[in-house]
């Protein structure tokens, strides 16, 4: 990799996520040798991919170059690659441009999409990720109503116009919330010799709520908010299948659809070497312990989304968003410093700063530790929040101009089929 040796201690990180980031930024100009690795040269912001999904916003400017990140900090090294294997006992991990010695291993990998093991619903859904993904959906999207001003098949046209969501968590109320406004404001207007109000948006919620991890009156909010919009919501409804055609569930309940997407769960993005029962957990999750070490070992460490901290408040470790990770990765950073320096290390203590969702404009739910809100103030709350924590002065401009331009005209220009995505229909 061409990595020069050095005498400081060498720190390799896997992933350039929140974590990753964090910690990265955390020991960037301390005496220690960063090396950051990840399949991408950017990191993602991926709160805002719904956004990338329905035109509201271009991938860059939810994404920024990780060299760009650590430019001006000494020591520190990023290659592209992906991590094959982590040799445990070698202190060594394999990867596709190479072999790389460490003195300390940081796990940052993150998360994939979990489809509980159906391969049927994972080659036809849709996933959302990533950029890529993201952009596929968009393309999908846009060419679903093109394609349904070329048929004379009311099913089908339907179908190309009906969208089910499965799950009803953030992503998935913030994606729907997102499409109906599309329906509303923008496909007449585009699609004048369509009747775009056939087009369906559903949202199918295995438990018996949306937002299951906000509050109560944050959840029955969100429902109001999107059935206004005209969203569908199903609760305790389960899909159990898609062929890519026909959504089966466990009740009598079908959709035809020509797009599912999955927005039904996560699970932890393991590594060979990491991987068995003795470091897994619930949600193929690394077990870690209060000072992010993975189990078994002092000098490897896991943090983010791939990370379970279990405790009794927790008792599947920190939830899987942006804000455990940036503080396990920052206090990582001390601890990784404080094992150098031979002092005590300090137990990570989580801060929940609260959650939120936006259901389209002037709607959204906040929930924070002391003060529940939703409506007006939250969709602001939520819209200074995400400016605040994307990365670059230029992707803060840029998204803010973007949100302010599609507020006042009611827009979105980025409904661009770039990279067209076509996949074989059963209709």
């Amino acid at each position: 990799m061409n990595i020069p040796r050095t005498s400081f201690p060498r720190v390799v990180i896997i992933g350039g996520g929140f974590a990753g980031v964090a910690l990265a930024k955390k020991l960037s100009k301390q005496e220690v040798q960063v090396v950051l690795l990840d399949k991408n040269n950017y990191h993602t912001f991926q709160p805002l991919l719904y956004q990338v999904s329905t035109g509201g916003l271009e991938p860059d400017s939810i994404a920024y170059p990780i060299r760009k990140i650590l430019k001006d900090f000494p020591n520190f090294y990023f290659r592209l690659a992906s991590v094959e294997e982590i040799d445990t006992k070698k202190n060594k991990i394999k990867t596709n441009i190479g072999n790389l010695k460490f003195d300390y291993l940081v796990v940052a990998s993150g998360s994939k999409t979990n489809y509980f093991g159906n391969s049927e619903i994972e080659k036809h859904s849709m996933a959302m990720k990533t950029i890529p993904q993201s952009l596929n959906l968009r393309s999908l999207i846009l060419e679903n109503f093109e394609d349904a001003l070329l048929t004379s098949d009311l099913n089908e046209r339907n179908a190309l116009m009906n969208f089910v969501i499965v799950g009803g968590g953030p992503t998935g109320v913030e994606l729907a919330g997102a499409l109906a406004e599309i329906k509303k404001g923008i496909l007449p207007k585009d699609y004048p010799d369509l009747d775009t109000r056939l087009a369906q948006i559903h949202i199918v919620q295995s438990g018996d709520c949306i937002l299951k991890g906000m509050s109560a009156k944050a959840s029955q909010k969100a429902e109001d908010f999107l059935e206004k919009l005209g969203v569908n919501i199903w609760t305790n409804v389960r899909v159990t299948n898609y062929d890519g055609k026909t959504v089966t569930t466990n009740t009598d309940l079908t959709f035809e659809t020509a797009t599912l997407v999955w927005a039904a769960g996560v699970k932890g993005a393991t590594i060979k070497g990491l991987d068995s029962e003795d470091f897994v957990t619930h949600g193929n999750r690394i077990i870690v312990n209060e000072f992010n070490q993975i189990k078994g070992f002092e000098h490897l460490f896991a943090i983010g989304d791939i990370a379970s901290m279990i405790s009794e408040e927790h008792p599947h470790g920190f939830p899987m968003m942006a804000q455990p990770a940036i503080q396990q990765g920052d206090q990582l950073g001390d601890n990784l410093l404080r094992i150098i320096e031979e002092k005590p290390l300090r137990p990570f203590l989580y801060k929940d700063k609260g959650v939120m969702a936006t259901i389209g404009r002037n709607r959204a739910v906040v929930d924070l530790k002391h003060f529940k809100f939703q409506g007006v103030f939250a969709w602001y709350v939520w819209m200074f929040v995400h400016l605040f924590f994307l990365i670059g002065f230029r992707n803060r401009m840029v998204v803010f101009v973007n949100w302010v331009y599609n507020y006042v005209r009611f827009d979105r220009e980025a409904r661009l089929i770039i990279r067209p995505f076509k996949r074989n229909r059963k209709f």
